[in-house]
This record gives structure tokens, sequence and C-alpha cells, in this order.
């Protein structure tokens, strides 16, 4: 048989096979394309995102120090994330924590793919989560914590609560085994960060003159640029985490930005109506509640679902926000966990409502989608909150408590007054003469 006769029957052959099996870790061009564009917009949420929405939020004497903090904590968890936290993450291991089989991406080529796109582009993907995990919490200590110690705090807090948590949800761990619905972070990103966030706002006290003294924000301009690159950058975070460029990533932005819409028009005019006035910092904050508590539940709810949950975040989240600041008197000095601890609480246990299609009844106003006993879901989601928030509230303290010893959490009382920007990097973000 002739080369050109046996090319001809290896191709029908090959036409004769089941569609599926041809696709099957096949690389995907489109899908490609999607998360490479989503990485570069969960990127863009800290650098410059979060780093000028926080910027914006702090005195004029911290600023330099914020944006330190979000730049210097996306350079070292990157290469953590390079050396070791990716493999401890979504390595084999077992049901608590993975294993040493990608360190340095040891075996991860051009051509080695994670489902249908590389795995060199997950892992990048992936990385981006956890940057700016560990730079929420930079809203709980702002203003008052060394810059070595928070270095230290967020490379024993990456391998000692992020990594673990990581796998116990997304990499093959014990909660993903159970069927927790976390589409994009709500137990990973959200409830860490604000549990880690209000932890060490308790542990190292609050600063000086709160609560008597007013600390408004600095820039309010800064801070609203940040918000939008927020609003922006969450349809690669929740979109992108379909990992195709399919129905589910279009769903997961539309239900995304209804949210964040409901939860800024809820915020605002709870402020309109307490206050008598709406604040533009109200707005802001409205919308990153009502982005971070869809982020969960963003794959598994319609439309109608992220519209109550948008509307249930500025609500729940505002009244936490007084809370904490007024009754409890702990200074998270920007809100992490009243916004994202609250927003990830509510989203998770949302999540196993909206889904089920025990409501089947609303489906047609894009309600429910999926499973079939919202009970025994919703049993699942408060067993993943309730174990992310007690792993990261012990962990958070005991890392606190060492890294306390070793270099001292906070600057002094006179550094502090000074201003971290001058006493720490001998800078200053603004030179006006």
């Amino acid at each position: 048989m002739s080369d050109k006769i046996k090319r001809s029957a290896l191709a029908l052959g090959l036409l004769a096979l089941p569609v599926t099996a041809l696709a099957e870790d096949a690389l995907s061009g489109p899908d490609t394309a999607w998360i490479m564009a989503s990485t570069a917009l969960v990127l863009l949420m800290t650098l410059p995102g979060l780093a000028f929405f926080y910027g914006g939020l702090v005195r004029s004497k911290n600023v330099l120090s914020v944006l330190m903090q979000c730049f210097a904590i996306a350079g070292l968890a990157s290469v953590l994330w390079l050396v070791a936290g990716y493999s401890l993450a979504f390595g084999e291991g077992n049901a608590y924590i993975g294993d040493f089989s990608r360190v340095m991406m040891a075996g991860v080529g051009r051509e080695t793919l994670s489902g249908t796109i590389p795995e060199s582009l997950f892992m990048m993907f992936q990385m981006t989560f956890a940057i700016i995990t560990p730079a929420l919490i930079v809203g709980g200590f702002a203003e008052r914590m060394k810059f070595s110690a928070m270095l230290l705090f967020t490379a024993l807090w990456m391998f000692l609560v992020y990594v673990p948590i990581t796998h116990w949800v997304w990499g093959g761990g014990w909660l993903g085994q159970m069927g927790l619905y976390d589409f994009a972070g709500g137990t990973v990103v959200h409830i860490t960060a604000g549990v880690a966030a209000l932890v060490a706002a308790v542990v190292m006290g609050p600063r000086r003159g709160f609560p008597g003294t007013a600390m408004p924000p600095h820039n309010m301009t800064m801070t609203v640029a940040g918000a939008g690159m927020l609003w922006v950058g969450w349809f690669g975070f929740n979109g992108g985490s379909a990992l195709a460029a399919d129905g589910s990533a279009a769903m997961a932005i539309l239900v995304t930005h209804i949210s964040a819409a409901a939860g800024t028009l809820v915020w605002l005019s709870m402020e309109w109506i307490r206050f008598g006035k709406p604040s533009v910092l109200g707005a802001v904050t409205g919308m990153v509640a009502g982005l971070g508590t869809i982020t969960p539940a963003s794959g598994f709810v319609g439309p109608g679902g992220a519209l109550v949950i948008g509307i249930l975040a500025g609500f729940v989240c505002f009244n936490a926000t007084l809370f904490i600041k007024r009754v409890l008197k702990i200074d998270d000095s920007l809100d992490v966990f009243p916004v994202h601890g609250v927003g990830g609480f509510l989203g998770t246990l949302m999540a196993g409502v909206f889904s089920a299609t025990s409501l089947g009844v609303f489906s047609g106003y894009g309600f429910a989608d999926g499973i079939e006993s919202m009970g025994g879901q919703l049993y699942v989601q408060a067993v993943g909150v309730v174990a992310t928030v007690v792993f990261t509230a012990v962990l958070t303290w005991v890392i606190l408590k060492v890294v306390d010893a070793i270099t001292g959490l906070r600057v002094g009382d006179e550094d502090e007054v000074e201003g971290l920007d001058i006493v720490l990097h001998e800078e200053r973000g603004y030179d006006i003469h």
C-alpha cells in the first residue's frame, strides 16, 4: 500500500472516531486567548486597581506605603507560587495538601496542558489569585504595620493558609470532593482575606486616635479610579474561572456586573437614608461588596439570583461595616472583613440557594440552574464557610504572633504619627512646593 493510500486511510479512520475522543486534551485557541486576557485582567485588579483603591483611602502620609505593599506582595507571591505554592495547591497530594511534583514547574513544558489550555497559563492565572488575596489583607492593618513584618507575614500566610485552602477547594481536596460551590474564590479569596484582616486588626490594635480622631480618605479620585479597575478586572476574575471561552464564562460576567450594580445602588441608598447624603465612598464600597459576594456563586446562578445577591450584599455589608467600627470598635482600617469576609460568607451560602433546581419556579427569571437539593448543598456550603473561617483565624493568629516575636508587628508611636512613607521608605507621595 502506498504512503498516500495509508495517509488517506488514517485520515478516514480519525474522522470516524467520536468528536469527544479527538477533542480530549486538545489545546483550544479560543480558551487559551480568553484565559490569557483574564490573567491580565486579574493582575490589573491588584496593580494598579487595588493599590489605587487602598492608596486613596489612607491618609496622605501613608499612601506610598500601601502602594509599596501591593507591589511587594505581587513580587513575593509570584516567586513563592513558582517555587512551591502552585505545586502544593494543585499537585495531587492528598485531601489536605498537594505534593511537590510541580516545584519550579517541574515537568511542565510548552505543550503541557491543563484541560484545554497550557498548564503554564493555568498556573499563571492562579498566580494572580495568589497575589490579590494577601494584598486584600493590607487593608486590615494599613497605616501601622512594619514593611518587614508585612513581607514575613505574607510569605508564611501564603503557605500555611492560602495554599492549603486552595487545595481543599480547587486542587482536589476534601471540600471540593464534598461538592462545595466556590466558582471564583468566596472561600479561597474573600473569606480568607477578610478573616485574616480582622484577626490582624485585633492582634495589632487600632491606629493612634481611633475611633475618636477622624481619618478620612486623602484622595477619593485615586480610590474611584482603582474601583473602576476592580470592576472591569473582576470580569476576568469570575469569567476567567470558567477556564473556557463559553456560555459559562459569559453568564459569569453578566451576573458579576449585575451584582456589582445592585450593590452600588443599595449601599449609596442606605447612606442616603441614614446620613442624608449618598457618598462616592459608599458607592464604590457597595460595588466591591457586590463583586465579592457574587464571586463564589458566579458560575452557578443566573441574573435574577445575581440581582438578589447584589441587593443583599449592599444591605448586609453596609450594616456589618457599621457594626465592626461603631459597636465592636475594631479598627479594620479599610473595611476588609465587613466587605470581603462577610460578602464571602453571604455569597458562598447564596450559591447553595440560587443554584437549586428546587427554585425551578423562578428558572425563567434566571434564578435556578444546578443542584437537586438546596438543603444538602447549603450544608456543604456552611461546612466550607466554617472550616475556612476557623482554619484561617487560628493560623493567622499564630503567624502574627510568630512574626511579632521575630520582627515586631507595628511601627512605634512616633513613626506612626510621622507616617510610614517617610519612616519606612524615605519618600513622600506628594511633593508640593
